[in-house]
């Protein structure tokens, strides 16, 4: 099992430059857990290819449907304390530190395009191309 960051999860579910990639890493592990904020990042995602005449309504909603099946029961709520806890140590926003605790509160990596999310937790963030 992986953390999947919403931008891996939108290359899996948006044809794109790094689809194949996104599939690679699914065909290697399909079991991808999400804090329950990523439903906000991917419908953002969605709306952005609305706005630019990439997607129809009905081509983002067919997207959602797709990337609650990514993720299927492996959605959770992250404690706040536990956010503030990390984003009082480190610089990284809030939404990013739910990746990174759900990621150590599984015990799994996070697979994310963000490097200095990576830089910063190491031991954690993991490029997906690595992965792969």
């Amino acid at each position: 099992m992986i953390v999947a960051d919403s931008n891996l999860i939108a290359y899996l579910l948006i044809p794109g430059e790094k689809s194949l990639l996104a599939e690679s890493i699914f065909l290697k592990d399909s079991e991808w857990a999400v804090p329950l904020l990523c439903r906000s990042e991917i419908r953002n995602i969605v709306t952005l290819y609305m706005r630019q005449q990439q997607m129809t309504l009905t081509q983002a909603k067919a997207t959602l449907e797709k990337a609650k099946l990514v993720w299927k029961e492996r959605e959770f709520a992250i404690p706040s304390g536990e956010i503030l806890e990390l984003t009082s140590q480190y610089k990284v926003s809030a939404y990013d530190a739910e990746f990174v605790v759900l990621a150590k509160m599984l015990n799994i990596p996070l697979l994310t395009f963000d490097q200095p999310l990576r830089r910063i937790f190491p031991m954690i963030a993991v490029d997906p191309m690595t992965f792969a």
